[in-house]
């Protein structure tokens, strides 16, 4: 299996709506599995720690955010 672009506990960012499951493009999750190199469970949680949401997505609905500089 090719490696994955995303892994699992990355924080993520949704780059386009996903209206059956009431998501909007920005909202930001955590990948919780990795099913394939390109499926993906991603857990919505808002500040209080309640999940809002929970879907079934693919590499070209996301973007891993990055906490730390990239090496040079």
């Amino acid at each position: 299996m090719p490696e994955s672009v995303f892994q699992e506990l990355d924080v993520v960012a949704l780059i386009k709506d996903v209206p059956e499951h009431h998501l909007l493009r920005g909202h930001v999750g955590t990948v919780v599995h990795a099913y394939s190199s390109d499926a993906f469970e991603v857990e919505f949680v808002n500040a209080q720690g309640h999940t809002y949401g929970l879907a079934t997505l693919n590499s070209s609905q996301l973007l891993r955010l990055r906490y730390e500089p990239a090496l040079a």
